[in-house]
């Protein structure tokens, strides 16, 4: 009999973490969550001090059984969930759920945090065990309640003002509004032309460019120049001018140094992984959960990072030690700098007991694990090890050159310039990412060498157009940046937010940006109207610091409810009353109906956005409306392509189901193609072993997967395909199947098979959405 049971979040941890703690002590999983607010009004009750109502999550009941059947044989419990907010209500559900069961008695309940799966971690906090924090359970429960009370009775009116099945969240509404906002400015952004001038040039047969900066002694400005003509008349000038040669007239030289990044938090990491790796948020954190949790190495399951949900920047003084030593063995001492470098954290409510995302041993270098990862496993723990490592470097120098050159005169000035890497230091090993419109100035650029006072050949002057650009969408990199810089969520929420707001079809992920839906729009218009100080940024984040003052045990979380509670549902019911459907789902527009002379509104309907007369049912004159707010024009051409069957060209079009190619030669040529390309899952067809499983959207938007060789092979599925085999039957693959009740499972696609086991995994990872049924 174990004389101990330890509970943790993960099976992946339990095999591990028992056979570092030995034969007194029994692993056991709670699988996450195992208690949440009952699904229907009145689980938070704003009359009783916010009193709530809970229940057992029933896909993890049979793991409350299990660790109900061990708590009867075991002296002591060690809660030993994640080191954070949810894993301390975690351990607090846990608690409670034995102490209504009345399976603890008189035990002993001890609350044990580690932050890294070693022996030597898990030893020490075993060793010293505290209790459950009282103040980081409460503000748990506070945002579990305010996400509760806002989603309950936000939503419901956004069914009756808007459409049914829509839902509005208290973090996810201000992200909506920032990616709405964008591609409002992105609308309204007006280009303007402009025209620089590039002398190209060479000395001693080494060539090198110069950019125009005064013009017959005037600076010249982005809009100095903004014509074809003027432009032209400026070459001609400067080329007379110069008569074939440029004088150097001041060369300076200096030196820059820059130092390297701090070490990985939860929210840089998931930037730079999305900039460098092109993974997803939420891929981000359930790759990182994987190495934290442990790889096994050949006969021994190791975590190879410390927690990766922190805010903290911090190193433990030994790691640092660690660190100084392998750069000295593997980069020379001269790269390791006499102090060691400290970092400080921007987060007010980060624990400084935290660290920041590190490898739990520097000397496992990736290299030496790869053949135990999987490909995304080892790019990831790679981009930990590498900004690990450079964070304890010494800075990169870099040679900076400035060369003035005159073109005739003193009037009229060119300028290049040059930098080259004088020692790399931790730039050797790492260098940070940039987001859109940032241009790394650690580009080695050359120079040749010049002197003052001495010619150089002018070979030509170009004379280039330039149009300014409107501002980027938000990638995921940069909306987490954004995200942070507000002080909206906290970076092991923004993986979530992410995902909700493309699961409720606000925002759709193109070329790895987002842009809003019609329904998005609609919604964010709805709220930043109607709710207005809910979906303010500075709200937000007020609200965001509240909550952690609460966890700190600064502020005491009822009072904090009431304050937002009162004025948020009076606010409710006056809107419910006030505005009108038509208010929210229709922009007048400063146009006649062709038909019947009435105004004419942009409404929302089943398929989005488009023109229609105020004067419906009587008037049925609609059309359709192109991004940018117009009547729609001559469709879009796909470049490079010709149809397969007529070899007219293709065309973007608009249908009844959304955008899809279609030939322009209709109604001569029928051919249509969907406008997005099926994803290959990889996973071989099990009934014709010819074709693979492909991705499909049907033209209702819902997400089918289907055999590659369709319509030789009609094999089809709702759910996502699982490389792996049915235990019972042999069914070749598995799908991936998720219901309310039951979460994530593994089932087998045969009728007459039975077979479902909870999946681990992240549903998000495997290729997408999933059904819950079979299609006929």
């Amino acid at each position: 009999m174990s004389k101990n049971l330890v509970i943790v979040e993960s099976p992946a941890k339990c095999k591990t973490i028992e056979k570092y703690l030995g034969k007194d002590f029994k692993v056991l999983a709670s699988y996450g969550h195992v208690r949440d607010l009952v699904p229907k009004e009145g689980a938070v009750d704003p009359e009783h001090d916010f009193a709530m109502k809970y229940q057992v999550i029933e896909r993890n009941l049979r793991h409350l059984q299990e660790i109900s059947k061990a708590i009867k044989k075991a002296d002591n419990l060690y809660l030993a969930t994640d080191p954070d907010r949810e894993g301390e209500a975690i351990s607090w559900h846990v608690y409670e759920y034995l102490k209504e069961k009345k399976l603890l008695k008189d035990k002993p309940v001890h609350r044990v945090v580690f932050h890294e799966i070693t022996k030597k971690a898990v030893s020490e906090a075993i060793a010293h065990p505290t209790e459950l924090s009282t103040t980081l359970i409460n503000a748990q429960q506070a945002r579990r309640a305010l996400d509760y009370l806002v989603g309950f009775n936000l939503s419901p009116l956004l069914w009756k003002k808007i459409r049914r099945g829509l839902s509005a969240g208290r973090v996810q509404s201000p992200a909506l509004r920032m990616i709405v906002e964008r591609e409002l400015e992105i609308e309204a952004f007006k280009s303007r032309e402009y025209w620089r001038h590039t002398a190209e040039a060479s000395t001693e047969g080494k060539p090198f460019k110069a950019r125009l900066t005064h013009f017959n002694g005037e600076k010249l400005e982005q809009f100095s120049i903004t014509d074809e003509q003027r432009a032209t008349e400026v070459q001609k000038a400067l080329l007379e001018a110069a008569d074939g040669k440029l004088m150097v007239a001041k060369l300076e030289k200096k030196q820059r140094k820059k130092n390297p990044a701090a070490p990985f938090i939860t929210s840089t990491l998931q930037q730079e992984a999305a900039r460098k790796l092109g993974f997803t948020t939420r891929k981000t954190m359930m790759v990182a959960q994987q190495l934290y949790e442990g790889i096994d190495l050949g006969g021994e399951t190791v975590g190879l990072i410390t927690y990766m949900r922190t805010d903290s920047v911090n190193l433990a003084d030994e790691a640092i030690a660690s660190l100084r030593d392998l750069i000295t063995q593997k980069f020379g001492a001269e790269n390791v700098p006499k102090q060691p470098r400290s970092y400080k954290t921007k987060s007010k409510n980060a624990q400084e007991a935290h660290e920041a995302i590190r490898p739990t041993d520097a000397f496992r270098l990736p290299e030496t694990v790869k053949n135990r990862l999987t490909p995304d496993q080892f790019k990831l723990y790679n981009l930990i090890w590498k900004r690990t490592v450079a964070c304890q470097m010494i800075h990169a120098t870099l040679n900076q050159v400035a060369v003035d050159l005159h073109c005739g005169s003193d009037k009229n000035v060119f300028r290049a310039t040059g930098s080259t890497i004088a020692k790399p230091g931790f730039m050797s090993v790492y260098l940070e990412g940039q987001d859109d419109g940032k241009e790394s100035d650690d580009k080695e650029s050359f120079l040749p060498p010049m002197e003052e006072g001495r010619p150089v050949d002018l070979l030509d002057i170009k004379a280039s157009q330039h149009f300014t650009e409107p501002p980027p969408r938000y990638s995921e990199a940069s909306l987490v940046k954004a995200l942070e810089e507000h002080g909206i969520g906290r970076p092991s929420t923004y993986a979530s937010i992410i995902s909700t707001l493309q699961n409720r079809d606000y925002v759709t992920l193109e070329s790895k940006r987002f842009h809003p839906t019609d329904v998005g729009r609609i919604v964010n218009k709805f709220l930043t109207e109607h709710f207005t100080k809910y979906v303010d940024y500075n709200f937000t984040a007020n609200l965001e610091n509240d909550l952690d003052a609460v966890a700190r045990g600064e502020k005491d979380w009822i009072p904090l409810m009431d304050a937002f509670w009162k004025p948020f549902i009076k606010l409710v019911h006056e809107k419910e009353e006030s505005v009108q459907r038509k208010d929210v789902t229709q922009e007048a527009i400063d146009e006649k109906c062709p038909e019947c002379g009435n105004p004419l509104s942009i409404r929302l309907g089943r398929n989005g956005r488009f023109i229609g007369c105020t004067n419906y049912p009587e008037c049925a004159y609609t059309r359709n409306l192109n991004d940018d707010g117009t009547q729609s024009q001559e469709p879009e051409v796909v470049e490079g392509r010709n149809c397969p069957k007529c070899k007219s060209a293709l065309v973007i079009k608009t249908g009844r189901y959304g955008k899809f190619i279609g030939c322009s030669n209709y109604p001569a040529c029928k051919h249509i193609e969907p406008l997005e390309k099926p994803l290959d899952t990889g996973v071989e067809c099990p009934k014709c072993n010819q074709g693979t499983i492909l991705k499909r959207k049907s033209r209702y938007g819902k997400i089918f997967y289907s055999c590659s060789e369709y319509p030789k092979c009609d094999y089809a599925l709702w759910n996502a395909p699982i490389k792996e085999s049915c235990p019972e039957c042999d069914w070749p693959i598995l799908t991936l199947k998720t219901t309310k009740r039951r979460g994530p499972e593994k089932v087998c696609p045969q009728k007459d098979c039975k077979y479902a086991t909870p999946y681990e995994g992240d549903p998000e990872d495997v290729n997408g959405p999933t059904e819950s049924k079979q299609p006929a």
